[in-house]
């Protein structure tokens, strides 16, 4: 039986390396933010290469989630999803989701804004998909009864296999060390925004040092932050240990 896992990240965080890993293991398969289409379809934006995304993917959120929960692509053992919580807007179905071992993929938000904002400078709270995060842990802690697995990005880069036998153990899958290097270069499995986003993890090999997280922010921008803060800091508290 193909264990799936969805893992659930803002944007500008190591969720790219983080399916690196997984991918360079020869039981698992992978899949890069499928719902990336859908939600650019339903909200008109004006993301970095919008009309590739949109011709790559399915637009129809019951589809990529059927899709999800199907069989795996080349019966895989274990198939890893790459979500960005943002993507999933309200009022979408989530049941999909129950069908899946969800983990979650943190990173203090002054540190994502200064990062988002090189790449895309006009931001809302909507876009870092920080409540949205808080909103998926809170719906799969009741499920489950008690809190899903929780990481943080620097964490992972300050000791990657502690943190990601960590992971691995709470998702009741085995560590593999093929999750610790991988090739450089671009994958077949990245998705077509690749050119816009994936400059830095196609040139790297592995997890590299842990980031500098000081933030000196725009003064637009901490508001933001602020009102993000409450939300990273309640998934944080139940962030796995090494």
């Amino acid at each position: 039986m193909t264990v799936r896992i969805a893992m659930w990240s803002g944007p500008r965080n190591i969720s790219t390396a983080m399916m690196r890993a997984f991918e360079n293991r020869p039981d698992t398969t992978v899949v890069d933010e499928p719902f990336y289409a859908a939600y650019l379809a339903a909200t008109g934006l004006d993301h970095p290469m919008r009309e590739a995304v949109l011709a790559s993917q399915s637009r129809d959120w019951d589809e990529v989630a059927a899709d999800l929960t199907g069989a795996a692509p080349g019966g895989a053992a274990i198939h890893y999803q790459k979500h960005m919580t943002h993507h999933m807007l309200p009022g979408v179905a989530l049941d999909w989701t129950g069908q899946c071992r969800n983990a979650f993929l943190i990173r203090e938000p002054e540190a994502v804004l200064a990062s988002y904002t090189v790449k895309r400078e006009s931001v809302t709270l909507a876009d870092i998909g920080f409540e949205r995060q808080r909103e998926l842990f809170e719906r799969e802690a009741d499920r489950l009864g008690r809190a899903p697995p929780v990481v943080e990005g620097r964490d992972v880069l300050a000791d990657p296999r502690g943190m990601l036998t960590a992971l691995c153990a709470a998702l009741d899958v085995p560590f593999s060390e093929a999750m610790l290097a991988w090739p450089a270069g671009r994958r077949m499995s990245d998705g077509v925004w690749a050119p816009a986003w994936y400059d830095a993890v196609e040139k790297s090999t592995g997890f590299g040092p842990p980031r500098e997280e000081a933030a000196v922010l725009r003064e637009d921008l901490k508001p933001i932050a602020e009102a993000a803060r409450p939300h990273y800091e309640r998934l944080a508290a139940f962030k796995l240990e090494r």
